[in-house]
Formats: C-alpha cells, sequence, structure tokens
C-alpha cells in the first residue's frame, strides 16, 4: 500500500510533482494492499485465458474457409468436443494450480524485491526488463522443454501437452499440472534477477500468456506483428514441433529459435523447409516463372502433402 495519505505528502516525499500517470496510479492503489496488488495478475490471467484464445479458436472449429489457407496444416481441425475438454481442463488448472500459486508466492515476490510504489518504471526501463525476463525465461524454458521430452517425464508430464497434434490457442496452457509448476520457473527467473515494478510483472505475465497462445493458434497470418521480431519463432515453428509429436528433438524454443540453432535442434525442421523451398522453385521453373523472391520464411504455411507423409526428427 502506498505510505501516503495524500498527493501532496507523495509529492513532498519525492521532492517533485507526480507524473500524470503517477496521479492515476495514486487514486487508483491508495488504499490497496501490495498483496492486493499482486494478486490482480490472476484477474488478468483469467481473462486472457478466456478472451484472448476465442478469435483463433472458432477459426479452427469452425472451418472459416477464407482462413484455411493460412492454416499450418490444413484440412485438420479441432473437434467442438477437443475444445470443450481442452478448455475444461485448463479452466481446472488455472483453479486448482495457477490460482492458489499466484495467491502462496507474494512472499517470494516481496523478498525479491518488485517494487509498488512510487516511482513508477519508464517506458524504457519496461521495455529492458522484459527484454531480459524474455532472453532468461526463453534459455531456461528451452532445456526444461527439452528435459521433458526424455524418456519417463515425457510418458507420465509432457505427453499430455502433446495430445493435440494440431495445436490450437486453449491448448497453450494445457498440460500436466506438474509442468505447469516446472515451467512456471523459468518465467520467475527473470523478475527474481532483474526485479522491477509490479506493473512490469503485469505486462510480463500478460505478454509470456499472449505468446503461448499465438504459438499455438494453428494459423501463420502474414501481417502478424510478431513477424518484426527478429528470431521469434511463432505459430509455424511450434506447429512443426506439435506435429512431429513426443518422438520430436526439434524447435523445443518457447519464444525465440537461437537456442535450437545453437544445439542443432533445429535440423529436421529445417531440413523440411529447404526440401519446400527446393521443390517450390523447381516447379516455378518448369512453368517458367520468377523465383528470385523465394526465400525460406516466404514459403509459409507448408503444403498440404508435405505435413501428410513428413514427419522428421
Amino acid at each position: 500500500m502506498l505510505p501516503f495519505a495524500s498527493v501532496v505528502d507523495a509529492q513532498e516525499s519525492l521532492g517533485r510533482n507526480l507524473t500524470y500517470l503517477e496521479l492515476q496510479w495514486f487514486r487508483h492503489t491508495s488504499g490497496v494492499s501490495d498483496y492486493m496488488l499482486y494478486c490482480y495478475n490472476i484477474v488478468f490471467l483469467f481473462i486472457i485465458f478466456n478472451l484472448a484464445p476465442l478469435p483463433l479458436v472458432l477459426l479452427d472449429v469452425l472451418q472459416v474457409r477464407a482462413a484455411e489457407k493460412y492454416k499450418l496444416q490444413p484440412g485438420v481441425h479441432n473437434s467442438r468436443d477437443a475444445v470443450w475438454k481442452c478448455y475444461k481442463s485448463v479452466m481446472l488448472l488455472f483453479f486448482t494450480v495457477v490460482g492458489p500459486l499466484q495467491l502462496s508466492s507474494f512472499p517470494a515476490v516481496r523478498f525479491i524485491g518488485v517494487r509498488m510504489g512510487f516511482p513508477l518504471p519508464s517506458f524504457a526501463e519496461v521495455v529492458l526488463h522484459l527484454f531480459v525476463y524474455f532472453l532468461i525465461e526463453d534459455y531456461l524454458n528451452y532445456w526444461i522443454h527439452r528435459w521433458l521430452h526424455q524418456g519417463w517425464l515425457y510418458e507420465n508430464i509432457h505427453r499430455v501437452h502433446h495430445e493435440f497434434m494440431s495445436p490450437m490457442s486453449f491448448a497453450a496452457p494445457y498440460a500436466h499440472w506438474a509442468e505447469i509448476i516446472l515451467l512456471g520457473v523459468p518465467t520467475f527467473m527473470g523478475p527474481a534477477m532483474v526485479p522491477g515494478h509490479i506493473i512490469t510483472l503485469w505486462i510480463w505475465i500478460a505478454l509470456r500468456q499472449l505468446e503461448a497462445i499465438d504459438t499455438h493458434s494453428g494459423y501463420d497470418f502474414p501481417w502478424n506483428p510478431t513477424k518484426l521480431i527478429p528470431f521469434y519463432g511463432g505459430a509455424e515453428y511450434h506447429d512443426y514441433h506439435h506435429f512431429v509429436g513426443g518422438k520430436s528433438q526439434s524447435n523445443f524454443a518457447s519464444v525465440f529459435t537461437y537456442c535450437d540453432w545453437l544445439y542443432g535442434t533445429d535440423k529436421g525442421y529445417r531440413y523440411l523447409k529447404e526440401n519446400n523451398r527446393k521443390e517450390m522453385i523447381a516447379k516455378a521453373k518448369l512453368n517458367s516463372l520468377d523465383t528470385s523472391w523465394m526465400e525460406i520464411d516466404s514459403l509459409k504455411p507448408f503444403p498440404n502433402h508435405h505435413w501428410k507423409q513428413t514427419k522428421l526428427s
């Protein structure tokens, strides 16, 4: 809770006038405890889990013809029963695992030094912290995800998440409860190493969930703004991982692709992309078409016959 009785007290303590955003923060949080501010995460996550996946899930279930050319596994759609099963499982996890973890982890947040009051973080601070959080989470998530594809861990824990060979947005947090806890460690590690403001933490948790929803969407739209992010994997990159399934030793990265490239765990994916590119160029030459525009990343989605015939690890 802010330790000021009035705006005047806050300004005297800071030695300056409050900014517009700080005035809004004071008005909306002056009577709210730090614990309650932290628990707003639960509300934000509940809204994101319920609303953000809906447009893409509806495209999938309703099999909207206009969106079919952007489907990463053309002609493969999840049934309404599968979607309902997935949603119920995700909500059960939310109320029995995610929510309780949020409610009980406040002492850890307090211990690492996440601040709740003034000064509010600058735009540059928020961007810098988010960049660091994404890098830390991505690296640790890569190794935990890769570890979860080994033997007993896959069969007893990670296999649940791979029940959807053609992923959909609701399936982003669809997993075994133990996996939810394990993958929560990389998410928390960034703020633990570089603590910031609670606002930055809210944004971080929200963006991480939205990113997971995006990569599990099953669609690759050319106007997606994430295509402007260097080394961002995206839906196509992660869709390949789900398509290959439990035997996959490829595309473990959660956000960026550099770990898979560094450690050689994207070879199957790159082979398929290159094979697809060569086939497209060969067909174009037969028809006397210009092939100078054909880049590997331009060939999305994969042709349907590749998905049906090829399963590479």
